[in-house]
Order: C-alpha cells, then structure tokens, then sequence
C-alpha cells in the first residue's frame, strides 16, 4: 500500500475551551483538535518528532532551535489496496424466485479402452549399517 504523508508544526500554545483550569489540558486539547480535525479529512496520526533547526536569533547570529512536529498519513487516492467495493442488493423478484437446476443431458457411454496397468512400485533397500535403529527398541548385541 502506497502512503501519502503531511506534517505540520504541532501546536506552541494551548487552547481554551470550557472545564480546562490547567495549561496541559490547555495544551492537550490543542493537539487533540489538531489531531481531530485531520483525521476527518482521512489523515491517520503517525508519530511525533522533534528535530533540530537553524534559526536566526538576533540580527547577525543564527543558532539552532528544535521545533515539535506531528506526522500524519493516509492511503494514496490512485492506491487499487485501499480499494473497498461495495455489495450491490439483490432485486425482490430474484431473491423470491426459487433456483430450478438444470435438467441432464443424456448421452451414450463410449466404450473405455483398457487403462495401461501401474508400474510396480521400486523398492529401496539400504545396507544393514545403514538402516538407522528405533530408539525404542534396545541396541543390537553383535
């Protein structure tokens, strides 16, 4: 199956929403309509990764900073695997109508020619060393 992926900067700041005291719930509702609103769309969340990026910090100077990232993926249009079709219905009348097989055909035998007689079987046999002993049975004594 072929996958087509979208990332996007997860969010900085939480977001208010009636019953939340705390800035993690703040910040957990954030991500979780984020996370909402792309699967609507289709998306199936991934992962999250925080990777380092050079950023300019003042006028001259550029250091690194780390930004949060939310991986998200979902199965190509064009992909035939993610393919689903659907079950037609039966009309009413097919579905009340009984199945009536198919009537025989008659027709004259022809008589068989004799069939060839199998070969006999081979039968291997192995040198009396060779024959490996059961280990239920107790050794031979020569």
């Amino acid at each position: 199956m072929r996958y087509e992926y979208r990332v996007i900067p997860a969010p900085s700041r939480g977001q208010k929403a009636k019953g939340l005291k705390t800035a993690e719930a703040r910040f957990a509702f954030a991500v979780e309509t984020v996370m909402n609103d792309l699967a609507a769309e289709g998306w199936e969340y991934l992962r999250a990764d925080t990777l380092p990026s050079d950023e300019r910090q003042g006028l001259t100077a550029s250091g690194p900073a780390f930004r949060t990232l939310l991986v998200f993926r979902r199965a190509q249009e064009g992909d035939l695997a993610a393919f689903r079709p659907k079950l037609l219905e039966t009309a009413p009348e097919e579905a009340t109508r009984p199945v009536t097989p198919p009537e025989p055909v008659l027709t004259r035998a022809k008589p068989e020619a004799a069939a060839p007689e199998p070969a006999a079987a081979e039968t291997l046999t192995l040198p009396e060393a060779e024959v490996p002993e059961n280990p239920a049975t107790p050794p031979r004594a020569e």
